[in-house]
């Protein structure tokens, strides 16, 4: 994706594409469609969005009649005025204005003024729908995420919540029954046993669903042993029950490379098939190492991985290398893209395309209106092909059909070199695009000199395909925008999900695995003890299994007291990585743990709210201590309304939460700036 920030981006495609349909009126001596331009810029750009009122709507109107009426400019004008219509709740006057348009003018100028409006509407839409996907990627990875622990924490409740509440219970009945002791221990033992097992295995599951973790011990494994290592990832995370047997295959492969300390160079690619998910993907480990007689150690593997669906492959490469491929299908990977503004555009691009064939159609002779038609719609074919992909081979047909029907129907065939324009931006660095276009335009103004058309209606159809091109691109370029924003957001939820898998891995191992494994222990060694020992030892199993209990809320998810300084940190961490200058100053003595949980919290929100719902550059944290209070302040320079969001459910919740401490939440707005602050009394009264 480019450099420049999407959101930027998608805005200067519609101001350039809103400038070449100005220049054609202005080319046609309108001046006024130079106003109409600057009003319409205020539905665009950020900054000029205050200006969104009833009375701009009329201020256009007047314009555009004054124009057309008075000034005798096309009625294609009047797209503006249509387009900002159909962006407000005001678009049943729309039609009303294309039927003015019909009436004013001729067929082809009325057409042009729908098509203007279509355009005018659709970019404005699909520019505010990057915002939007752009603003909410961090918070569906956070929703991914949440809804992935609490996934976690139902099936680690079921499971191991039930282990733990029947190794407590037996426990207190050999307390409370001695004589029951050896049978009673002996079903703890075992439940104590089976839990440990099944800790492992979650865990074991929950780090198989990614592959990326082996792949990093595989780099640090050769990397210690002295082996060159080069890691090649193209695969998409989590892998589920695939990344298991992959992760096995690369352990297994890893492991003996090391083993034999022959190999000195290795490289571990994954791959998959980018049609769509559900494909097939490939690991390859392949290194220098040489191969010996017994080579066999991964028949085993090969046989899961056919019982699988997929496959496993080694053998010598032309010089000698040793290359193992593993192949599995990918499985359903659940999509939480939103198919709607994409499939805004493509219906936009098709409308629009329809809307020119009908203008080119109109000067075509009858006798040739079905050919005509049929050539055209190859064309909307290839231009909506365009949109998933550059592909050369449309590109080529494109040019083909611009060029070679052009003696059969004559003028009405060179509007068609428009289409071509615009895909060519498309397809290549502007460096290049733009001398393309330059000689598209230039056979334009040849085919009409040797047509023998007038010189105002060879540069009209010059000018024109220079402004259909920026049409065509502007669409074509904000659809893909649109779905490579999608993409990268899916990507970003599924990552999320993969990092909450690997975290309850960790918690899983290091934490409730230790505690199962120190009740077993401690279970066993009861077994063995003499009756007064052993109560010493099973009260302590119940400590253990208390704390056993803690353990797997936290591995559920469950968080612990808030740390101010702490979300202070991450929050400057996110804010910087999302290029926003941050300053930070905490100026607070030691807070009781009530009131740090809900500042903590403010700031979290503030934060989210910085990254979602503005366009800062900059944003300073602080806090104060005063007499018996404590205020946090979040100031950032991307307001876009005085009020914030009154309607936020976090701003109400915070509201709600500082109200019981006896604190306050303040909103404020000036010179650009809008400032969330927070204070609360400290320390809490009673009660």
């Amino acid at each position: 994706m480019s450099q420049v920030p999407v959101p930027r981006l998608a805005r200067a495609i519609v101001v350039v594409v809103l400038a070449g349909f100005t220049s054609v009126y202005v080319l046609a001596g309108s001046a006024l469609a130079i106003v109409a331009f600057g009003l319409q810029l205020v539905y665009v750009l950020r900054p000029l969005r205050r200006f969104r009122r009833p009375w701009l709507l009329v201020v256009q109107a007047i314009v555009g009649y004054a124009a057309t009426l008075g000034f005798d400019t096309s009625v294609g004008l009047l797209g503006f005025l249509g387009g900002s219509l159909l962006l407000t709740p005001a678009w049943p006057l729309a039609p009303l204005v294309a039927v003015s348009a019909a009436v004013i003018g001729p067929v082809d100028p009325a057409i042009s003024m729908v098509l203007v409006a279509l355009v005018v509407y659709g970019l404005t839409r699909l520019t505010e729908r990057v915002d939007e996907v752009h603003a909410a990627r961090l918070a569906l990875a956070m929703a991914a995420a949440a809804e992935e622990r609490l996934r976690i924490a139902t099936e680690l409740s079921d499971g191991f919540g039930s282990g733990l509440a029947a190794i407590s219970t037996g426990v207190r009945a050999v307390l409370g029954q001695p004589e029951r002791a050896a049978e009673v221990l002996g079903e703890v033992v075992s439940t104590a046993r089976r839990s440990l097992a099944d800790a492992r295995g979650a865990a074991a599951g929950y780090r198989a669903s990614s592959l990326t973790p082996e792949m990093t011990t595989a780099r640090a494994m050769l990397t210690a042993a002295g082996v060159t290592t080069e890691i090649r990832a193209g695969h998409r995370e989590p892998l589920g029950p695939a990344g298991a047997l992959l992760a096995a295959v690369l352990r297994e492969t890893v492991t003996e490379a090391v083993r034999r300390n022959t190999a000195r160079t290795c490289v571990i690619e994954t791959t998959a098939d980018a049609v769509e998910p559900g494909g097939m993907v490939r690991l390859r480990v392949t290194h220098d190492g040489a191969p010996t007689a017994e080579d066999g150690y991964l028949a085993d593997l090969a046989r899961q991985l056919e019982q699988a669906g997929g496959g496993l492959v080694t053998g010598l490469s032309a010089e000698g290398w040793l290359t193992v491929e593993a192949a599995l299908p990918e499985g359903p990977v659940e999509s939480t893209d939103d198919p709607g503004a994409y499939r805004l555009s493509v219906a936009l691009l098709a409308a629009v395309l329809a809307g020119f064939v009908v203008k080119g159609l109109l000067i075509v002779p009858e006798s040739l209106v079905v050919p005509a038609a049929a050539c055209q719609v190859l064309i909307v074919a290839m231009q909506i092909r365009v949109i998933n992909g550059r592909y050369m081979r449309a590109l080529a047909l494109m040019a083909l059909l611009t060029y070679l029907p052009i003696p059969v129907f004559g003028k009405a065939w060179l509007g068609v070199a428009g289409f071509l324009a615009g895909p060519v931006l498309l397809a290549f660095r502007w460096t290049v695009a733009w001398p393309l276009v330059a000689a598209v335009m230039t056979s334009v103004t040849v085919s009409s000199v040797l047509l023998g058309l007038p010189l105002p209606v060879t540069v009209n159809y010059t000018v024109s395909t220079l402004v259909t091109g920026l049409v065509v691109y502007g669409l074509l370029e904000l659809a893909q925008l649109v779905k490579e924003l999608q993409e990268a957001r899916e990507a970003l939820a599924r990552s999320a999900v993969v990092e909450e898998r690997l975290r309850a891995a960790r918690d899983l191992h290091d934490l409730l695995g230790h505690s199962l494994a120190a009740i077993l222990l401690k279970c066993e060694l009861a077994r063995r003890l003499d009756p007064v020992r052993a109560r010493a030892e099973l009260e302590d199993v119940l400590a253990m299994a208390g704390k056993a209990e803690a353990d797997l809320r936290v591995v559920s998810g469950g968080q612990q007291a808030l740390s101010l300084a702490a979300e202070a940190e991450s929050a400057r961490s996110v804010l910087v990585a999302a290029d926003i200058r941050v300053e930070l100053d905490l100026a607070h003595d030691e807070l009781p743990a009530e009131v740090e949980n809900v500042l903590a919290t403010v700031l979290r929100e503030a934060v989210t709210n910085v990254l979602r719902h503005s366009s800062a550059r900059h944003c300073a944290i602080t806090t104060a201590a005063g007499e018996g209070t404590v205020r946090l302040a979040v100031r950032n320079d991307g307001v876009r309304s005085a009020g914030g969001r009154p309607g936020s459910s976090g701003i109400g919740n915070l509201t709600t939460r500082l109200a019981a401490l006896d604190g306050r939440l303040g909103t404020a707005c000036a010179d650009g700036w809008f400032e969330l602050t927070a204070e609360a009394p400290t320390p809490v009264p009673a009660g």
